[in-house]
């Protein structure tokens, strides 16, 4: 499946001037949420925010596996740069330097899978706080509870935002899923009468293949034992996602790894602390600001 994409940077005359960085969101995000970054980021690179299937502006799918969404990455770099999963680089642009690829959360480990599945399509590989590790089946306990809230019924964002309160404790979770709500007509099977008197609030992503996947997931997660890509670890100071004792396995599987604290930043780091975080994407690709 072809993802869709936000590009930041430019082509000229065909020739790609700039390294090709691809990004990918965490659960119940999107491209638009790594805008701020991407934009400052586009100034030494050419920027791809990718949507994961069921996310964003991406199609959906009943099938939610990471080797799924690591496919999907491989196609879209395949269409986008004419880059082989044989890793055999058949664009036109001599030289063209390989990409790299930044995960959050999921979406890293959506990336660890990425680059075990295909290292010779990936120059280097950035996990922001996580670890290739199986999280407590706890953390996503609100996710079962969402279907209960029945959006086509509400008025308003904010009516949606009382019900989520309701059943999550975090308010950065809570605004992360306010930002997944849409306006949608509403459906053929009601009268004309109905349907043109107003939309109804629907969710951006695919909310029944997330809940019919979740608890299965994690077992396709399937890492090689040694993945040689050049690999940084993002940890956030205010966040339990990579701990201490991980680090050990962690570089038995990425013995080419290093790790770097981002100070007074929670597990979204990017939003908390978006200068630290596209500098030291720059400090780890050898890039000055």
């Amino acid at each position: 499946m072809k993802l869709y994409y936000n590009k930041l940077g430019s082509d000229s005359k065909g020739m790609r001037r700039q390294q090709p960085l691809f990004i990918v969101h965490g659960l119940f995000g999107m491209s638009d949420n790594w805008l701020t970054v991407g934009k400052k980021l586009a100034e030494n690179f050419e920027v791809y925010l990718l949507d994961l299937r069921n996310f964003g502006q991406s199609l959906h799918s009943d099938a939610w596996t990471y080797p799924a969404m690591a496919k999907d990455i491989q196609e879209t770099m395949d269409d986008v740069l004419g880059l082989m999963a044989n890793g055999k680089n058949t664009s036109t642009i001599k030289h063209q330097p390989l990409p790299i690829l930044i995960g959050h959360s999921l979406g890293g480990k959506v990336a660890m899978q990425f680059a075990s599945l295909f290292p010779q399509m990936l120059e280097k590989l950035i996990v922001v706080d996580i670890a290739p590790k199986d999280l407590h089946p706890k953390v996503f306990d609100f996710v079962n509870l969402l279907p209960a809230i029945d959006l086509s019924k509400m008025k308003s964002r904010k009516e949606v935002e009382t019900e989520l309160g309701k059943i999550l404790k975090e308010n950065s979770i809570i605004q992360l899923l306010l930002k997944n709500i849409q306006w949608t007509p509403h459906p053929q099977s009601l009268s004309t009468e109905e349907r043109s008197s107003s939309q109804r609030l629907d969710w951006k992503f695919n909310l029944k293949a997330i809940v019919n996947n979740m608890n299965m997931i994690g077992d396709t997660f399937k890492l090689k034992e040694k993945i040689e890509t050049p690999t940084l670890f993002i940890r956030a100071e205010n966040s339990d996602y990579i701990l201490e004792e991980d680090i050990p396995s962690i570089k038995k599987t990425f013995p080419n790894s290093e790790f770097k604290t981002i100070a007074g930043a929670g597990h979204w780091v990017h939003a908390d602390k978006p200068v630290e975080f596209a500098e030291t994407i720059r400090e780890f690709t050898s890039l000055e600001s």
